[in-house]
């Protein structure tokens, strides 16, 4: 069994004023792996990236569409990428739901998956 609660640490602006680069996420993966967590429109959620499934995304969970959820960026004008760029996001790369930021931190350099 996996650890159900998992820290990120957010690396660009596309989600200020909400969060910085540097801030960190306490967020919730589910009992069961392979399962996405429940969301629901307006929570902030942790995603790959369709077509670059080791990046991943904080953004925030619009609306339900056919084809998975479609993510949304607060600060879109930070060069943001998005379901805009990429479209709706299945379910199966829906990572986490964010329940809290536990700390505000400096600057992160990335968000790449590491083994």
């Amino acid at each position: 069994m996996r650890w159900p609660l998992w820290r990120v640490a957010v690396a660009e602006r596309s989600m200020e004023p909400a969060l910085r680069p540097g801030d960190w996420l306490l967020t919730w993966r589910g009992l069961r792996h392979g399962r996405p967590p429940r969301i629901r429109p307006g929570q902030l959620v942790i995603a790959r990236q369709p077509g670059e499934r080791d990046l991943l995304l904080v953004k925030r969970a619009e609306r339900q569409v056919p084809g998975g959820w479609w993510l949304a960026s607060d600060n879109p004008g930070a060069g943001a990428v998005d379901s805009r760029s990429f479209g709706p996001v299945p379910p199966g790369l829906i990572c986490g739901r964010v329940l809290m930021r536990y700390r505000r931190g400096g600057t992160a350099e990335t968000m790449r998956l590491r083994p």
